[in-house]
């Protein structure tokens, strides 16, 4: 007898029914850069479409998204060169623009998750994740400044302090922090396999943070290794971590699928900006759609186990997907 699997494709409503995975609104994460100033939207050359906002213009956005049924935010500083410090002094100021940020996107959507970028990159003059000496990132001295950085965005109202910095022990130092500093309901999604890629280029640049031949092997993880990224799962787990993220996705979907596999804890996967960019560029040279693509790698990530995905395409997917 002939096996017909076409059976099962012939007709939009029989598609439906048995199509394994399908991408909602509440599966996206935005990302924004947020800058001090007023009714700034600064466009970002290498990533068409995404912009660097002051609070008063994220807040906005943030609204409009949420409408369109957006669930989840994360926020990034991008703070000029001119007030970066070895020590990443501004990170600590309460007064700074994401701090603000969280505080007055908390009150104007009080229903939406916010998450925020804990990590000393975007502060530090020479544009590593941590407090260097002798040539490297201390690992210790950097995991003090992340817990005193999760502090201030706990204080300020956040949901889940996000440290991508790759430290050892961090996540078991804020985890500890934030209890006995009154938090315990502040969630920690943790940067758990964040990859050394040469896609970050875009993002380095919308933060202000292109440093030529800044190299961060001796922290971000290899390429390479998957075995790797399993055991910093479980490390995170131990920890605390309340969610693990995967970081880049699309070149990493086996990284997804294996501490899919490992942890019962929720996995989360950037669609980064080089990711982004890549079909951006195309799309603006008529080479291909970007709608179309975004919305088969989205697919691709949710289907090798992220049960949500960060991605600078959320503002142009939602209304697809609405």
């Amino acid at each position: 007898m002939l096996k017909c699997p076409r059976r099962n494709r012939k007709s939009p409503a029989i598609r439906s029914l048995v199509r394994e995975n399908v991408l909602h609104p509440e599966d996206l994460v935005a990302p924004f850069f947020v800058i001090d100033g007023v009714d700034k939207k600064e466009p970002i050359e290498k990533m068409p479409g995404v912009f660097r906002f002051s609070v008063d213009r994220v807040v906005e956005e943030v609204k409009y998204l949420y409408k369109q049924g957006l669930q989840a935010v994360l926020l990034f500083s991008s703070l000029p060169k001119h007030m970066r410090s070895e020590m990443a002094d501004e990170a600590f100021n309460e007064e700074g623009a994401v701090p603000r940020a969280i505080k007055e996107i908390r009150s104007a959507v009080p229903g939406i998750c916010i998450m925020s970028d804990i990590a000393l990159d975007p502060f530090t003059s020479h544009g590593h994740d941590g407090v260097v000496i002798d040539g490297d990132v201390d690992n210790e001295k950097t995991v003090e400044l992340l817990v005193q950085m999760s502090l201030l965005h706990a204080k300020c109202g956040v949901d889940y302090v996000a440290p991508s910095d790759m430290m050892d022990g961090r996540v078991l130092r804020i985890r500890q922090g934030l209890d006995k500093g009154g938090f315990p309901r502040t969630g920690i999604l943790s940067y758990c396999a964040k990859y050394n890629s040469s896609l970050y280029a875009p993002f380095r640049d919308a933060l202000n943070s292109s440093f030529p031949f800044l190299d961060k092997r001796t922290y971000q993880m290899d390429p390479a290794n998957v075995r790797e990224a399993v055991r910093e799962a479980r490390l995170d787990e131990e920890e605390g971590a309340d969610i693990l993220m995967v970081k880049p996705a699309l070149l990493y979907l086996d990284v997804i699928r294996a501490m899919k596999e490992a942890t019962p804890l929720p996995i989360c996967a950037f669609h980064i900006s080089g990711e982004y960019s890549m079909v951006m560029a195309a799309h603006e040279r008529g080479f291909l759609d970007a709608d179309k693509v975004f919305l088969e790698s989205l697919l691709s990530i949710k289907r090798a186990g992220a049960d949500f995905i960060i991605t600078y395409a959320a503002s142009r997917l939602l209304p697809l997907l609405a």
